[in-house]
Parts: structure tokens; sequence; C-alpha cells
């Protein structure tokens, strides 16, 4: 946030990642500084974004992800900090010495794998069954994911090359899917859609239990086209491997690596960057009456009840 040389960006990226930046994302060095200083000047005018990162890292965290448009990362980085305000227990406080966000890190309900996918592309495991859903909240899983994704969306070549996700539903319970309003779950997926500034590539679901593909099917109805095209559903881990590498995948699941040890290497950085993340707080936008209006209902009203209407065939 503060002023200075932060903000002359110097290109690491290699080679091959201005390649894949260029015929992907339309990013070359002239459009890159013309978009970051017409981005931050932008910020700086705002008159609702009082307090806001501006370093070349971040603000290419939105302009990747819209491909350097610059009126849709615009748009989008004005909701990811209004919904970071309106959702504060699920965006704020990700601290990983907050002790429940540390035990749920250490269950392996969420992390990151050490090696990339195929396509470079970094990818994030979650195990259902490692999330007790009697023993934290929803919000608390969420802000898992959020502490994840925060994690990784200052890294550059995540930011060009996008993520893969692969969730293992097995010890998926109704203890779990109870814990979210349809409410909830909605504005879950329009954050992930269209206030995360992440390029989500593929996503994988397997073992999936037969009391929870209604609910899955009624998650992925809410995705616009281009992100439902991207979702895998695997009846089995053999079957998911032959859409990724298993030498990637944690041992437990057929790879070298045993979980425990990648979890490591990922609290390390938690660690690392704990001062980084905690800092996001202190951006802030002021958000009008309406906006708190709109984003929570948005024609849902009466629709808030849990899953139990969805079991019923």
């Amino acid at each position: 946030m503060g002023m200075g040389n932060e903000f002359d960006y110097k290109c690491g990226l290699s080679e091959d990642l201005q390649t894949v930046a260029f015929e992907e994302l339309r990013e070359d060095e002239n459009v890159r500084s013309q978009a970051l200083e017409q981005f931050r000047s932008w910020i700086l005018k705002h008159p609702s974004i009082k307090r806001c990162r501006t370093d070349p890292i971040f603000l290419l965290r939105f302009l990747r992800t819209k491909k350097f448009s610059l009126p849709m990362a615009q748009e989008m980085l004005e909701r990811y900090l209004t919904i970071r305000q309106l959702y504060s227990d699920w965006f704020q406080n990700l601290d990983i010495n907050d002790p429940d966000m540390e035990a749920i890190i250490d269950n392996g309900y969420i992390v990151p794998l050490l090696e990339k996918d195929e396509q470079g592309r970094q990818v994030i495991l979650t195990c259902a069954g490692r999330f007790d859903p009697y023993k934290y909240t929803s919000a608390q899983m969420v802000r898992a994911h959020s502490l994840v994704s925060e994690v990784l969306m200052d890294d550059e070549e995540n930011q060009i090359r996008g993520y893969t996700h692969v969730n293992d539903e097995s010890g998926l319970t109704m203890g779990h899917v109870s814990a979210f309003s349809l409410t909830d779950i909605r504005n879950l997926l329009r954050w992930i859609q269209s206030s995360t500034p992440m390029r989500h590539k593929q996503t994988h679901f397997t073992n999936i239990p037969n009391y929870a593909t209604k609910v899955i099917d009624f998650a992925l109805s809410l995705l616009n086209d281009k992100l439902r095209a991207r979702i895998m559903v695997h009846t089995s881990i053999e079957d998911l491997k032959e859409a990724i590498n298993p030498k990637i995948l944690p041992k437990e699941y057929g790879g070298s690596v045993p979980l425990a040890d990648m979890i490591a290497v990922f609290k390390k950085k938690l660690r690392e960057k704990r001062d980084e993340i905690k800092a996001l707080d202190d951006m802030y936008i002021e958000v009008s009456p309406k906006d708190t209006c709109s984003s929570v209902s948005d024609g849902l009203c009466g629709i808030s009840g849990s899953f139990r209407k969805l079991e019923v065939d």
C-alpha cells in the first residue's frame, strides 16, 4: 500500500510463461505497463475505494484473470473488495495461527499439491472426509479455501497458467451438506465466478456419494457455461488418474509424497506470508446499502432453506 519502487514491475517470467501470457492473455510489456498505470490511477481516484493494494502483482491478479480487459478487471476488483467486507467471516482474519484454521489445514482438508500438472498448473486438492462438520462451521470451511487462494494468487505462474481443482468427496456427509443454506451456495458460486481473480481451468470431482449428487447438480446448474464445461465428474480415483497424473497426487492416492509432507511444506509458506495475508484486511471500500441488499438477496427471496429439500426424489 506504500508508494515507491514497488511499482516498477520487473518481469521475472520465463520465456515459456511469457509466450503463454501473450497467446492466452494478450499480455506483453507494453500492454502490461499501460494497464498497470491506468488501473492504479483509477484506484487512486475511485470515490469508494479508500484503501487498496496497488502493487503490480496484486493488480495483475485481476488483469490476467480478465485477459487485460481493464474495465472487467476494475469491476472484478470492486467485487472482490466488496465481498471481502460483506462476508467478512468468509474472507477476513485468514490466519494460520488461528488454532481452528491450523487444525483444518493439519487435517488435510485442503492442500495445494507440490508438483504442477501436465499443463504446468497448480493443483488444489480437497478431501471432504477430512473436514469435521460437527466440530467446525461452514464459515471456517470457506475461510480455509480463502486462505489457500490468497496464498497462491500472488504467484505469477499461477496467475498465468491457472488452477486445477481435485475434489475427493468420499466421506461427504449430510453434516457437510446441511451446513450451507441455498443462499450460501449461490453467494459462494457467485464469488468464485465473478469476484475471485483466479483462472479456474479444470475441476475434477471423484467419489461423490449418491445422496450428494443432487446437491452437486444444483451447484453446477448455477455456474456459467464456461466453468461448467471445465468440470469433470469421475466415479473413482482410478478414473481420476486418467485425467491427472497420479505421480503428483499424495501417496495416499497413489503418488509418492505423503499428504502430511505436502501439508508441512504448505504451512511453511502460510507462515511466511502470514503478515501479508493479514494486511489484506486493511483494504477498504465504502459499500452502499443497496449493494448489501442486492448481493444478499439477488432474487433469492424466500429460498433460504437448507438442502433438506433436495434429499427427496
